[in-house]
């Protein structure tokens, strides 16, 4: 809890300046994103499965031990923007206007997510459709994706917690959380199924953001009145 008390307290804290990094640190940088950027055209190329570590750190001209002192895990070198999607996720709940709901947050922030399908970047587009590809036929990508979505709404939780002063037990922040990561998870199931099928981009974000918006009300309004059961039809009489 305090690991997030400070990430709460730094979202929202303007007055700390941070130098620029130094030759290191960015020599540093320049190799994580070789060794990334090598590891994604290998697997574009041939799939996740078919590619070894050994392959991808020979192909980036680094040793294997460089490679997994930059990424824990070969499905790290897939997922590293992901971090990023966190970092950007709580800035923009612990960053939102006094008086705005976290759900009202979230839902801004999952409706500028998805510029991409929007574009016209033909090569960006291709590139997407592949990297869909490549998780769809890897089931050790679809595991790894599963336990990020699961520490996103663990980091989510931790920052509602802070802000409402939960007590330690109260499961509302973790039920609040995991709501709305559900919601993520599945617009991303609705993306990748509508790129698999070959759908327009731009009829794809027409539907990511209806499909949104559904969601985002439901979770609005509660579940109260959700789904109830039909009426059991009267039987025939003899």
């Amino acid at each position: 809890m305090e690991e997030h008390k400070g990430r709460a307290r730094t979202l929202v804290d303007d007055s700390t300046t941070f130098p620029a990094p130094g030759r290191r640190a960015r020599k540093k940088q320049q190799t994580k994103d070789l060794i990334a950027e090598t590891a994604q055209r290998l697997f574009l190329e041939r799939g996740f499965d078919a590619v070894t570590v050994t392959q991808v750190a020979e192909a980036a001209d680094v040793s294997e031990q460089t490679v997994f002192n930059h990424f824990r895990t070969k499905e790290d070198l897939v997922y590293r923007r992901m971090e990023a999607f966190e970092d950007e996720l709580l800035d923009a709940i612990g960053e939102r206007e006094p008086g705005e709901s976290v759900l009202g947050a979230f839902g801004r922030f999952l409706r500028s997510r998805h510029g991409l399908l929007h574009g016209h970047e033909a090569d960006a587009r291709e590139q997407l459709s592949g990297f869909t590809r490549m998780i769809a036929a890897s089931a050790a990508l679809r595991r790894r994706e599963e336990f990020v979505f699961t520490t996103y709404a663990a980091a989510l939780a931790g920052l509602i917690a802070d802000e409402t002063a939960a007590e330690e037990g109260d499961v509302l922040p973790r039920v609040a959380a995991n709501a709305m990561i559900g919601v993520h998870r599945m617009l991303v199931d609705v993306s990748r199924r509508g790129i698999l099928q070959g759908v327009v981009p731009q009829e794809l974000a027409r539907e990511i953001d209806r499909q949104a918006e559904r969601a985002i009300d439901l979770l609005e309004h509660g579940l109260g009145g959700y789904a109830p059961k039909p009426a059991a039809e009267a039987l025939p009489q003899p």
